[in-house]
């Protein structure tokens, strides 16, 4: 009986031959009501008027597309579509009588509209809750979710067909991803509007997306078009953000092809991430390279307990190094590492870990004596613009003097590369933050042109990493979770963004590609805008901006820039085999002049005296500006 019930030709046809005996019986009671009168028509004539009016009807129907639609999704404008067909096919028809000289009482041609009117409507609402119930028995209703597939083509089609075998099957393992109930696909091939996908009709584009989630009472989205070039794919997600409904998404087409551990779709669909809204595919990397580089290597890894250093460790071990040296000066975040290091490698993997502060030079330099690295990830800093503009000096200690530290040891126990993580804050810096890191560029750059140096010294900048520990997202999730405003500093204020393992990659890339002194630079693709950011993630928990969770502007912070940079104006661009990283202009360092400031802003940090450290970072870095001279060249003509 589902079977038949399911079958869309079986239903135009059910559909007419319904339609036909309504449009006799509302003739036939039409014709009563007027006898009750004294003014209905004869036998013979109202047999030609029925049979004329059914194939007029029909035709009408037809015309306005009332056998297009499934039963189980009409809704108003359907039910419109049965109306402008009934009435054109009665209009028809009595067109006809006329000319076969048949007279027609007005009432009765009013009657017959209305009754055929009601009868087919009314028909047609009960059949699809009858459809609906019959096609539920069983089903545990709080499961299955009304879904929305956006995307017509052959993945749609392969995962409709896996949901009907999923549904169907008594062998399904995983019966949780089997709970879709899908009600309509968007297209925006015009020319497949009103067409079907395993009986599931396409009714509209993607610009259509709001008005067919509440007019179908959608529950869910799937984003079907795994290889939706970059800008159309954050387009539809924007679209789909502004429902409040959960979306989920079909991998990249690459990763569907070479993912062995999920070999269908419904195993590979994963809930819509904040990077999908970032513009832009994720950037690769040449692994090749990277595994040349790294592998048979002893590697140390400063900061390794936080975010990027973390996940530098993570990545590393996947090349086989010898060895993997964690230095941190928490001892939580570096536990954390350790145990998960451990449990996923074992005994194959030869880590160690020690707990150590790269403002120490000598607790640093019986690291490297010991251990002897080949290759340094530096990713220790104090990175947090807010806390740093009150504690400039700790700034300084841990950022500048601490990257001395560690360069000029590997430069002497002769570290085959020096690799340093900066930022595009370090890019005409306006807080004390961007400004040591600014400084940390200098210095490699400084020891990269020592002719007796054996190290190659090499520097990585890229914008802001999602997900981080200085993050804004691990903030906004907090705030959204725990039920209060999201807080963003200004309404205009724009960031690049990145991924974790994207900005890791860069990392190992740039190492392995590295000839000493450069500084690689990703391609970020467009900046975002914060609060748009927000407001996206806000959706992304079912939740509607501003009236679920309101977005607060509390002022920019304490030498925060409304607009970040990635390259200074001197450095220019040098492309790389990766069409993705560029290379900055090597900018020549004086040797006595950047001694003598970085010796008076070591001492500066060391009496502890706040001002006098701002003032000789600022001579130690001339690009170095206040924020309030930075910013308003961009809020006046904003």
């Amino acid at each position: 009986m589902k079977k038949t019930l399911c079958k869309f030709g079986f239903r135009k046809v059910a559909l007419a031959v319904a339609d036909a005996f309504i449009v006799a019986v509302a003739g036939l009671i039409s014709n009563f009501i007027l006898n009750q009168a004294n003014a209905g028509i004869g036998s013979r004539e109202l047999l030609n008027i029925i049979i004329l009016s059914i194939m007029t009807c029909f035709g009408g129907l037809f015309i306005c597309g009332a056998y297009n639609k499934l039963w189980r999704y009409f809704n108003k404008k359907d039910y419109l579509s049965c109306v402008h067909g009934v009435v054109l096919g009665i209009i028809s028809g009595s067109f006809f009588m006329f000319l076969l000289h048949s007279k027609l009482h007005p009432v009765f041609i009013i009657l017959h509209t209305a009754i055929i009117i009601i009868g087919i409507c009314l028909f047609r609402y009960i059949f699809k809750t009858t459809f609906i119930d019959l096609t539920r028995v069983g089903r545990d209703q709080s499961k299955y979710k009304r879904t929305m597939m956006i995307g017509g083509g052959k993945a749609c089609r392969m995962l409709l067909n896996e949901i009907h075998n999923a549904q169907t099957s008594p062998y399904t393992e995983d019966k949780a991803s089997a709970m879709f109930e899908p009600v309509c696909i968007i297209d925006d091939d015009r020319s497949k509007i009103g067409q079907t996908v395993k009986d599931v009709q396409i009714v509209g584009t993607t610009a259509e997306i709001e008005k067919f989630v509440k007019e179908m009472d959608i529950e869910q989205i799937i984003f079907c078009i795994p290889s939706c070039l970059k800008e159309e794919r954050k387009r539809i997600l924007d679209i789909c953000s502004k429902t409040d409904l959960p979306v989920k998404v079909i991998p990249f087409i690459g990763n569907l092809i070479f993912n062995d551990e999920n070999t269908t779709l419904l195993g590979q669909m994963r809930d819509i991430k904040v990077e999908d809204l970032l513009g832009r595919d994720p950037i690769k990397f040449d692994n090749k390279d990277i595994k040349e580089f790294i592998g048979g290597k002893v590697c140390m890894v400063t900061g390794g307990g936080g975010s990027i250093g973390s996940e530098l460790v993570r990545q590393i071990a996947k090349y086989h190094p010898e060895k993997i040296i964690i230095i941190d000066i928490c001892e939580n975040y570096a536990y954390d590492v350790q145990q998960e290091m451990r449990m996923e490698y074992g005994d194959e993997l030869d880590l160690t870990v020690r707990i150590a502060s790269v403002r120490d030079y000598y607790r640093m330099d019986q690291i490297f004596r010991t251990f002897k690295p080949d290759i340094v990830f530096h990713a220790a800093a104090h990175k947090h613009v807010p806390l740093m503009e009150d504690s400039p000096m700790e700034a300084i200690k841990n950022n500048v003097i601490g990257t001395f530290n560690v360069a000029t040891l590997a430069q002497f126990h002769n570290v085959e590369t020096f690799v340093m993580v900066s930022t595009d804050k370090a890019v005409n810096p306006t807080n004390v933050m961007g400004a040591s890191k600014r400084c940390c560029e200098m210095i490699v750059q400084y020891l990269s042109q020592q002719p007796d140096s054996r190290t190659e010294f090499v520097t990585t900048r890229f914008g802001n990493v999602l997900g981080s520990h200085g993050s804004v997202i691990p903030l906004f999730k907090r705030q959204i979770e725990t039920g209060r405003p999201v807080t963003v500093t200004h309404p205009d204020i724009v960031r690049y963004f990145m991924t974790i393992p994207e900005a890791v990659s860069l990392v190992m890339e740039a190492a392995a590609i590295a000839h000493g002194g450069e500084i690689f630079v990703l391609d970020m693709g467009q900046p975002v805008k914060i609060v748009t950011l927000a407001e996206n993630l806000i959706r992304m928990y079912g939740k509607v901006p501003y009236k679920d969770v309101k977005i607060e502007f509390t002022g920019l912070r304490p030498g925060e820039k409304i607009k970040e940079e990635l390259l200074m104006n001197e450095e220019g661009l040098q492309k790389t085999d990766n069409e993705l990283i560029f290379i900055g202009q090597q900018i020549q360092i004086d040797d006595a002049t950047f001694i003598h400031d970085l010796t008076n802003l070591r001492d500066a940090a060391q009496k502890n005296d706040a001002a006098l450290t701002v003032a000789a970072l600022h001579k130690m870095v001339p690009t170095f500006v206040t924020p309030e001279e930075y910013n308003n060249q961009y809020l006046v003509t904003a």
